[in-house]
């Protein structure tokens, strides 16, 4: 079986350092194990899919940016009956955060959440009463790595409305109210395998920063939560990442409650490298997976 490691084409924009060494230690171990793998760009026109017979996603990070290739691309795969890991139609609903409305209408939690169709008028005066706070976090309905993500206070609101009056004309948005809880604990990530749960870690934001991403200069501490912990977070993977070889659940403890942030089954980094067992666990899950192929 030929199997691809699907990353992008990297042209600066992201935290390549770090990306690009998860894929190749994955890589090699993955190799290592015998697998006929190796890593391909999702986008590249050269790829002749058709000597794929499974593919898995693993740093398409630019496919924000170029959201209606992305699509093509996996009905292209479709076409070619390629296998895609995660699956393709769990991946299609992953790209847009309105997903968020599904799992809390199936009565789990998440960040409180007001979504902005595309050309609609803004007023942050009614989101700061909505919310009952005086901080909201704003960012698209199709994003990564904190693109357009913007923190909005009464002192910057009009400068905020000013440069989201012009993104809003191209994308839907979605408004949430910063939680503190973020700064004073940090967002945790739950990284299961196949639906198993396989490690957590605590993501930190610098200081003067809100953004917990290493690119960002967040930094990472590894958790080994309780059995609770983990079935709440193990609660969004069993109902919305059936089938999947990986899903990161991300959110904050506000109140003793998780509130959901991100329910990442597309381009999520893993964390592999706080144990080494990490990557046995991901082999296992894919074993598992290429055998019900």
């Amino acid at each position: 079986m030929n199997i691809a490691l699907v990353t992008y084409l990297d042209q600066g924009k992201y935290d390549s350092d770090t990306v690009e060494s998860e894929d190749d230690r994955l890589l090699d171990f993955l190799q290592a194990k015998g697998l006929n793998i190796q890593k391909v760009i999702w986008n590249d026109p050269n790829t002749n899919w058709e000597n794929y017979q499974l593919a898995i996603l693993k740093s398409p990070w630019d496919y924000f940016d170029l959201i209606e290739q992305f699509h093509q691309w996996l009905s292209l795969l479709e076409d070619k009956k390629v296998k895609l890991l995660n699956p393709i139609d769990v991946v299609r609903w992953n790209t847009h955060k309105h997903y968020l409305k599904e799992i809390q209408q199936a009565g789990l939690k998440i960040t409180p959440s007001i979504f902005l169709e595309k050309d609609e008028n803004v007023d942050f005066n009614v989101f700061f009463e909505n919310f009952e706070t005086k901080k909201l976090i704003v960012k698209p309905c199709v994003s990564g790595g904190a693109k357009n993500t913007f923190k909005v206070t009464p002192t910057n609101a009009k400068e905020i409305k000013e440069k989201l009056a012009e993104l809003i004309k191209m994308e839907d948005f979605i408004i949430q109210p910063f939680l503190p809880e973020i700064l004073e604990s940090g967002e945790w990530s739950f990284v299961f395998f196949n639906g198993f749960y396989s490690h957590a870690l605590i993501k930190q934001a610098k200081t003067g920063d809100f953004r917990v991403q290493p690119a960002h200069g967040g930094s990472v501490h590894p958790q080994k939560p309780d059995q609770k912990l983990i079935e709440t977070a193990a609660r969004y993977v069993r109902q919305f990442a059936k089938n999947c070889l990986y899903a990161r659940v991300d959110g904050v403890f506000v109140n003793g409650d998780f509130l959901l942030m991100e329910l990442e089954l597309i381009e999520p980094f893993l964390f592999l490298n706080t144990d080494q067992q990490n990557y046995e666990r991901y082999y296992k899950a894919l074993t598992e997976l290429i055998e019900d192929l």
